[in-house]
């Protein structure tokens, strides 16, 4: 069928496109159709190509701090928390471990991504991690010890709940109050592949954790704003004062106590 792709439809080329195993040989022959609507599929499958090649190499960027250990045969842990910001719920942190021949080429922060290339990833990382733990701080907790202390203790229990034996952990900005040692890095969920999927499965994990509590607290728009001190999540406060997630410790949470 390959052999007389001139025979047919545009329509007829993409079904092809979708179940041919030959796929380099049927480019090849599509770049040398004349068809205006041919040419357009091989220029948007190149661009495509393009694209691919330079989240790889991006990607291998990415894992500068982490090849050392894999080196050596050692599990390293990127570690990240989300949630610090917002006016209620809690904080999240994620620990994950990921393996040496990882090629989830799109993880990256959390923050450049869509909420629906998020939930993709999420799902990946999942798939292939070694492992990934998941600690949650509380409202109580964010109150008795502020929001820093508390995501450090969050961060801990991430780690403490993992698995594995891990060597060496690699952290967004922080320290983690554990006995393994650890390297800080700046900007680290865009500069390591590890801390970047581990920012991803918080994120992920904090937003569904808001939008369940959306339903039992209606009036803030949690499901859209995650806690953060949206327009409506204000006027919410203004009028239907606070509801249990809401942090105490925070200035405009504060007047409604």
């Amino acid at each position: 069928m390959t052999e007389n792709l001139s025979q047919l439809t545009i329509q007829q080329i993409k079904d092809l496109l979708k179940t041919s195993s030959a796929q380099p040989d049927l480019w090849s022959k599509l770049a040398q159709d004349p068809r205006q609507g041919v040419q357009k599929l091989v220029r948007k499958h190149q661009q495509q190509q393009q694209r691919q090649r330079e989240l790889q190499i991006d990607f291998e960027r990415r894992l500068t701090f982490e090849r050392p250990f894999w080196q050596k045969q050692q599990l390293v842990a990127g570690i990240d928390e989300v949630g610090r910001g917002p006016l209620a719920g809690p904080v999240v942190a994620a620990a994950v471990v990921l393996p040496a021949d990882v090629q989830i080429w799109e993880i990256n922060d959390s923050k450049k991504l869509s909420a629906h290339k998020r939930r993709q990833l999420y799902e990946q990382i999942l798939a292939v991690a070694i492992d990934v733990s998941v600690g949650v701080g509380s409202r109580a907790l964010i109150d008795e010890l502020d929001i820093y202390h508390a995501t450090e203790v969050t961060m801990a229990q991430a780690v403490q709940q993992l698995n594995v034996p891990v060597k060496h952990l690699l952290v967004d900005a922080m320290q983690v109050p554990v006995a393994i040692p650890q390297t800080k890095i700046i900007k680290g969920d865009a500069r390591s592949a590890s801390i970047g999927a581990a920012s991803i499965i918080a994120k992920v994990y904090r937003d569904e954790l808001m939008q369940t509590y959306a339903q039992i607290y209606p009036h803030y728009g949690f499901e859209k704003n995650a806690g953060y001190g949206t327009k409506e999540h204000l006027l919410g406060m203004q009028r239907w004062g606070i509801c249990p997630l809401h942090r105490h410790s925070f200035a405009p949470v504060k007047k409604y106590l």
